[in-house]
């Protein structure tokens, strides 16, 4: 930014030394001549210059300096142009990097309560009003660094002139502060305004099916037609006010400068020569001015978003997940939890719980709706941090380990699929190269998930989009699909939490079927509520109000737990 900053000196003081040509040239043309160096005021260091080069300062002389000066501008310009667009997509570049890498670096207990709206927004919306508000405050720079040269030249020229205009100019200033007050406060009203308009289109959106198959898509339509008319309110309030500032701002500098045009020549003797040179550098000065005061309330119009980041910034970096540096290659021994406590706020979901999990066994978590299941397989995939308590994986605190990498080691198939708005292929492989090595894993892994016969039926077979979220899938077939991608995956560890709830019984126990086929080659965690689905796993864990209450094989469980016998006998098993 400083050599961007450079550049506008450069840029300013060879367009003044082109401007201050126009002087001799007016002399020439007139009776005074250009024998008189003082006329010049201190810029008649121009002619003592031609003098000590033995030039005589003829037409030819002026005409060819001016052209030099402004061909030199002209390159200046230029370059300057070409290293600003050069600067703002760098920073551009580098804000939009950092939104990203500070929401992947935030911990997932924050994320699952955080404003999805404002977190969209900040990331799309805010980041280029952030930009253009970089444009306009960088704009305003540069023109203040042009108005300074325009002034010093003008100062050189003739000084009671100069001041007697800045002094007006600053008058000018101080009457449009109330404008520019105006004008952030509406900006921020309108940052506001797109985080809860972004929050309420992500809701309309994702909800879509059910609020079109209700008959409520006039009443969610009303919500977001309110927010967009207060969208447009503030969006009219900052124009209006810029408009004004653009309609007045010209007239009233005029004004000025002719009041002391004629007080200069009538009361204080000023030669007109060197206050009609003034006056070119202050129109130069003055059109910089414009631009200034233009870019200054842009940026102030886009101010709240500057805020609003700095704001995204601060809560991001304050909710930074710690991460250990000792990578997982895989995971050799075990799971283990002990005497571990979690809480949402102040309510206690987990409490005082210890499970060891050996590798390659298979365990199932049942109980009520609220027991802490959910919970307790979101903190062995290092999704939540417990408040008390250890977690150690192959015997070393969660704490020491990088997350990512020991992640990378898991499959998570949720009760919500997750589809890509891509291709079935890129969705199963996660964008693998479709060498055949990679599209002998995808059709082993359709085939484990039951969805051969769904892909032969498909005009465009593993090429098919699924479309937003898999809109066009049934529940089955989108967990299906997920449930595959992860049977594609290098893992150690594969945890299903209510995977097979949205299947036909069919589909469940074809799947149920190939899920005990992988018991031996992975550590199997599975949350269930359809019992049927965990008959044959090593060990089921029930749990009550964030307990373990017991923990033993599904045979003996129903014969020792009569709560654990009574979900049995109501599932008709």
């Amino acid at each position: 930014m400083f050599i961007a900053l450079a550049l506008s000196i450069a840029v300013g003081v060879l367009d003044g030394l082109g401007i201050a040509m126009f002087l001799p040239l007016l002399q020439m043309v007139s009776e005074e001549g250009i024998s008189n160096p003082d006329n010049l005021g201190y810029m008649a260091f121009l002619v003592d210059i031609y003098d000590a080069i033995g030039l005589g300062l003829n037409l030819a002389v002026v005409l060819a300096t001016m052209v030099f000066f402004f061909a030199l501008k002209g390159i200046g310009t230029y370059i300057k142009a070409v290293y600003n667009v050069q600067l703002l997509e760098l920073f551009s570049r580098m804000l939009r990097i950092k939104t990203l890498k500070g929401l992947n670096s935030i911990d997932f207990k924050t994320f699952a309560v955080s404003d999805m709206g404002r977190i969209q927004n900040s990331m799309t919306g805010e980041v280029d009003r952030v930009v253009r508000a970089q444009v306009t405050y960088f704009g305003a720079m540069q023109q203040s660094v042009m108005v300074l040269v325009y002034a010093v030249f003008a100062f050189m020229t003739d000084y009671r002139f100069a001041i007697m205009v800045i002094i007006g100019g600053i008058a000018i200033n101080l009457f449009y502060q109330f404008i520019y007050k105006q004008t952030k406060k509406a900006s921020r009203e309108l940052s506001y305004h797109y985080d809860v308009y972004e929050g309420k289109i992500i809701q309309h959106v994702k909800n879509f099916k059910y609020i079109k198959a209700t008959g409520l898509l006039n009443y969610f339509g009303g919500r977001l037609h309110k927010t967009i008319l207060d969208i447009q309110t503030s969006r009219v309030k900052i124009g209006m006010l810029s408009s004004f500032m653009s309609a007045t701002r010209e007239p009233i500098l005029v004004l000025i400068v002719a009041v002391v045009i004629f007080v200069q020549t009538t009361y204080l003797g000023g030669a007109l020569g060197t206050i009609l040179l003034s006056l070119l550098f202050f129109y130069r000065a003055l059109t910089s001015v414009t631009q200034l005061q233009n870019n200054w309330n842009q940026f102030l119009g886009v101010h709240g978003s500057v805020e609003s980041i700095k704001e995204f910034f601060n809560h991001l970096n304050e909710n930074r997940e710690p991460n250990g540096k000792e990578k997982v290659g895989f995971v050799a021994q075990s799971l283990e939890v002990k005497n571990i406590s979690f809480k949402y706020g102040n309510t206690a979901i987990i409490k005082d719980l210890s499970l060891c999990i050996k590798r390659y066994e298979s365990m199932a978590f049942v109980g009520e709706s609220g027991s802490g299941k959910t919970t307790l397989v979101n903190i062995l995939a290092a999704l939540l941090p417990v408040n008390d308590g250890e977690f150690l994986v192959d015997g070393k605190p969660i704490n020491n380990i990088d997350k990512e990498s020991y992640q990378q080691r898991i499959g998570y198939i949720t009760q919500e699929p997750v589809v890509f708005d891509d291709s079935i292929y890129n969705n199963i492989t996660l964008w693998a190269a479709e060498n055949e090595e990679n599209k002998k894993r995808f059709y082993q892994a359709i085939e484990k998930a039951s969805l051969t016969e769904f892909l032969s039926e498909l005009e465009f077979g593993k090429d098919t989009i699924l479309g937003h979220s898999g809109i066009n899938l049934s529940g089955g077939q989108r967990q299906r699909l997920s449930i595959a991608r992860e049977l594609y995956k290098d893992i150690d560890i594969l945890i299903m939490d209510e995977a097979t709830s949205a299947l036909d019984s069919e589909t469940e126990r074809s799947i149920q079927e190939n899920i005990e086929a992988l018991q031996g080659q992975y550590t199997l965690l599975i949350v269930a509520h359809r019992l049927s689905t965990i008959r044959n796993v090593d060990q089921v864990v029930f749990m009550d109000k964030g307990k373990i209450i017991a923990k033993d094989s599904f045979k003996n469980l129903t014969k020792t737990l009569p709560k654990f016998k009574k979900m049995v006998a109501l599932q008709e098993l």
